[in-house]
């Protein structure tokens, strides 16, 4: 088991490590999962997310990290942070992201919101962030529960569109949320 950077009572939130590549290309090959992305993942291109994560965690000392039921050691998906890797209009850059995908299965029983809450924790006490913020497709509902559960605010006049995705694109409109240290319990 790699070390924890982040625990609570169902999860650990780790580095990434090999035998998390196959269970990871199993969920981003789920349509459920991706439901609000573009389209489904290949092997390749979940390995290269990993490597990616693993980049930024090197490089920044936190990541989308890996989840793991401590119990059984299985992995669950990822919650964490990044460095936005994209222009959103009206937000000063560099900020750090909030986020989580979580396989199906483990969908309904609060572990997105127990991970996320712990990963607020983190920035805020550990990192000495100022701020986090998250972004969803208007229609994630799930994902906006989340954020309203963890106490970020929604900014309407912030929503945009994505910049990856051309214009018509069913899911190219996007809400932000965000939260300050203060704010954090």
């Amino acid at each position: 088991m790699a070390a924890a950077v982040i625990s609570t009572e169902r999860l650990i939130l780790r580095p990434w490590k090999e035998e998390d590549f196959l269970p990871y290309a199993e969920l981003n090959a789920d349509p459920r999962v991706r439901e609000f992305y573009p389209s489904l993942l290949t092997r390749e291109q979940s390995d290269s997310e990993i490597r990616y994560f693993q980049g930024t965690y090197a490089r920044d000392g936190f990541c989308m990290f890996a989840a793991e039921q401590p119990a059984t050691g299985e992995f669950a998906g990822y919650i964490g942070l990044q460095t936005m890797n994209l222009a959103i209009p009206s937000v000063p850059q560099p900020v750090v992201e909030i986020g989580w995908r979580l396989a199906s299965k483990h969908w309904g029983k609060g572990l997105a919101t127990e991970g996320a809450r712990a990963t607020a924790r983190y920035a805020f006490e550990t990192l000495k962030l100022k701020e986090i913020v998250a972004i969803a497709v208007t229609a994630n509902l799930r994902s906006r529960r989340v954020m309203d559960k963890i106490g970020m605010k929604h900014y309407p006049e912030l929503d945009f569109n994505h910049p990856r995705l051309p214009e018509g694109h069913p899911l190219r409109a996007h809400v932000l949320y965000a939260i300050k240290s203060d704010a954090v319990s």
